[in-house]
């Protein structure tokens, strides 16, 4: 029997290159053929390979969770393959490089896996010149359909330009298994919309930074159909999971406005990063957990600081090289090159000052209209069981207290992080998180 694909609408517009944005004055382009979703792929595989076009040498690539999941049956699918089993991938520059040897013979990567799996084969595909698909295993994550990947680099973890698969594949059977933690995880990486949303938002209104609409336009109408059943997707509720899986691949698409990660990836993601870069050792927590705990960091900084019905006063705060050496070792020069990009100095900060004096209650109201209530997003992740606190993954509370006071000294994205640093409040406020 013939799978029975889901509808897609939005989705199936913009890969057919209908669906308008006004920021860009065109349609939103994307190099994706096919997105196909149903409640089972079986007896597919070979067709939608063959349907996006994708021909030559094929390299099926799993590892050893993702192939006797779904790699095995999509490689005897496909026939005649190159299948390549990473061991224990981590998305680094150093399996990157294994990848690319071990595929050196194949024409396409066909990605079987979540996160790791699909970020390696975008990223080799991207720069060697190659296409690649994805057969999803997990709604972990919404980085499937992206223009970016996240690659360690020297420990030091990376937004990187990729190129987008031409097919991906969602088999809600097989997501619906996925591990409880892999299915809050990707709650988690779509709660973050609004903490994203708002640091994106006030960097614009205060730094005339690029911002766009569009991607949370993309998706408005589903946010709240999946919000309204969350509680069911750790029952095996395709009809949950398939509204989870739309969200993910709508957050995913809004990257092709600005093709930045910056409208789903702002402080919450710095907390994140601040996790992986420093914590030794890593506590071995998913990214889209740690994305769902710094959410909750997030929304709450963001409400308190949207409380005031005066202005914060900002002061400038002094980047001192030697202090950074002692705080990031080897990391520092990143770190201090993408601090010196903020508005930190005297004469910056002043401009800022300004700003918020002249413009703070409609800065105010313009930030709050795009809000998800604080309410609303606690009643989601605990009636999915969401992480919201550091101790719940074992993250050790001193030290994510750390990452949230730090987390704005890791990247050059100015948000609320930075915006409570030059205030005076975040220390206070990192002080109370665990």
């Amino acid at each position: 029997m013939k799978p029975l694909f889901y509808p897609l609408p939005i989705i199936e517009d913009v890969v057919a290159g209908r669906f308008h944005s006004p920021e860009l004055g065109r349609p939103l382009s994307t190099t994706i053929r096919r997105i196909a979703v149903a409640d089972s792929l079986e007896g597919a595989e070979r067709d939608l390979v063959a349907e996006v076009g994708l021909h030559g040498r094929l390299a099926v690539v799993s590892d050893e969770n993702t192939r006797p999941v779904l790699g095995a049956r999509v490689a005897k699918a496909l026939g005649d393959v190159d299948e390549i089993v990473l061991d224990h991938p981590k998305a680094d520059e150093a399996n990157a490089d294994l990848l690319q040897e071990r595929a050196r013979h194949a024409d396409v990567l066909i990605a079987v896996g979540s996160g790791t799996i699909n970020d390696l084969c975008k990223y080799v595909a991207h720069r060697t010149g190659r296409q690649s698909a994805t057969f999803a295993t997990a709604p972990s994550m919404d980085g499937y359909v992206t223009t970016t990947v996240s690659i360690t680099r020297d420990g030091f973890k990376l937004s990187l330009p990729a190129q987008a698969p031409v097919g991906v594949f969602f088999d809600l059977s097989v997501l619906a298994s996925a591990p409880a933690r892999m299915i809050r995880a990707g709650l988690g990486d779509t709660v973050c919309r609004t903490t994203a949303q708002l640091d994106w938002l006030l960097s614009h209104l205060l730094l005339d930074t690029v911002y766009a609409d569009t991607p949370y336009r993309l998706m408005e109408a589903d946010e709240p159909k999946l919000y309204a059943k969350a509680h069911r997707l750790l029952e095996g509720d395709l009809e949950a999971m398939h509204l989870l899986t739309r969200l993910l691949i709508l957050s995913g698409l809004g990257v092709l406005v600005t093709h930045t990660s910056h409208c789903g990836s702002m402080g919450e993601h710095q907390i994140s990063h601040f996790i992986d870069t420093f914590a030794e050792p890593h506590p071995g927590t998913l990214h889209g957990e740690q994305v769902g705990v710094a959410t909750w960091s997030m929304g709450r900084l963001q409400v308190k600081m949207l409380a005031r019905e005066t202005a914060p006063v900002l002061s400038p705060l002094p980047i001192d090289a030697a202090a950074f050496e002692m705080a990031y070792g080897r990391f520092a020069p990143s770190c201090l090159e993408a601090v010196r990009r903020k508005p930190f100095d005297a004469a910056a900060t002043e401009r800022l000052n300004r700003r918020l004096a002249a413009g703070w209650p409609a800065i105010r109201a313009r930030l709050l209209s795009v809000m998800l209530p604080l309410a609303g997003m606690e009643r989601v992740m605990r009636t999915a069981g969401v992480a919201m606190h550091a101790r719940d993954l074992g993250i050790d509370s001193a030290f994510y207290r750390r990452a949230v006071g730090h987390a704005h000294e890791i990247r050059d994205r100015y948000g609320f992080l930075d915006l409570a640093a030059q205030s005076g409040e975040l220390e206070g406020f990192a002080a109370g998180e665990f």
